[in-house]
């Protein structure tokens, strides 16, 4: 089995405060601040790699300090890199305070353009790609079509209706989607289902997540139980890559969605964007105290 991720890895810088600030003049002191791995497909590609699924991650880097220590943090035996360069890299200050966040995008490189060989081989050749929010991902989704490779996409935010994100609802086997700004989660779900996705998850937060397949069945899981919630950044992308390798190891829905939930919490009690202890054995213990349900 392999992967193919394609979108962001950036460096960024985390601040921890007391609560986020309001829209005036003022002073704030922080908690406490670090710097680390971002960007959602790193993230994933990483989560993966982890947990024992080879991969390869199409992003860009810059040609800078923060692009070497991007490249640093995502070395792993079983994750291969294809950094196309930039001037600078991706960058974000993220303002974190009782669970909330503001992202503060400090630099976005330019799209790359077409994508070396390598790429174009890897998502003819993988078992899925991964396909995240970026504009060098939109012209890899026909591609993906043509060659017959599953793609997922997770659309973060969406609200159902963002013209940026069409591309992605229409072009996913298995969406997953943030439920933040979804008014009725069902509905959406029931509507990528009717536009051709097999399976449509909406994560929750603490609440777990929902899911519904092309069988019509409904899905609710719960969450794992961590001690201490230390940062939130890249609890989606380590649900996403649990769930998709689960799926590969041919785990049933229920199943996958509990790796979700277990490796989501795994990533809640590090700071780190990939919890540094996340592997198969630790998610499949974890998986086994959620709770689910099919509704």
């Amino acid at each position: 089995m392999r992967v193919l991720v394609n979108g962001p890895a950036s460096w960024n810088t985390l601040v921890a405060l007391p609560h986020l600030p309001e829209p005036r003049p003022g002073m704030l002191t922080a908690t406490t601040w670090w710097e680390g791995l971002g960007g959602t497909s790193a993230g994933k590609a990483l989560s993966l790699a982890r947990l024992g699924v080879p991969t390869l991650l199409r992003t860009v880097v810059g040609e800078d300090a923060a692009g070497g220590r991007v490249l640093d943090a995502l070395r792993h035996p079983l994750l291969t890199v294809v950094a196309q360069r930039a001037p600078a890299s991706e960058r974000h200050l993220n303002l974190m305070a009782h669970g909330d966040r503001v992202s503060v995008y400090l630099d976005a490189p330019d799209d790359p353009g077409e994508p070396p060989d390598a790429v174009a081989a890897a998502l003819h050749d993988a078992d899925v790609a991964v396909l995240d929010l970026a504009a060098h991902s939109v012209p890899l989704l026909e591609r993906a079509r043509r060659a017959g490779t599953e793609v997922w996409c997770d659309l973060h935010d969406d609200d159902g209706v963002a013209s940026f994100h069409e591309p992605f609802r229409a072009g996913a086997d298995v969406v997953v989607v943030s439920a933040d700004r979804l008014d009725d989660a069902w509905g959406y779900l029931a509507a990528r289902v009717a536009g051709g996705a097999r399976w449509a998850v909406a994560t929750r937060g603490a609440q777990g997540a929902i899911a519904l397949g092309a069988d019509g069945r409904r899905h609710e899981v719960g969450t794992a139980h961590v001690d201490v919630v230390r940062d939130t950044n890249g609890a989606g992308d380590a649900f996403v890559a649990a769930m998709l390798t689960a799926r590969l190891l041919g785990a049933a829905d229920d199943e996958a969605l509990r790796w979700g939930a277990a490796a989501g919490a795994l990533c809640v009690a590090s700071r780190e964007l990939v919890a540094p202890d996340l592997s198969v054995e630790r998610v499949r213990a974890l998986a086994g105290t959620v709770e689910h349900r099919t509704v």
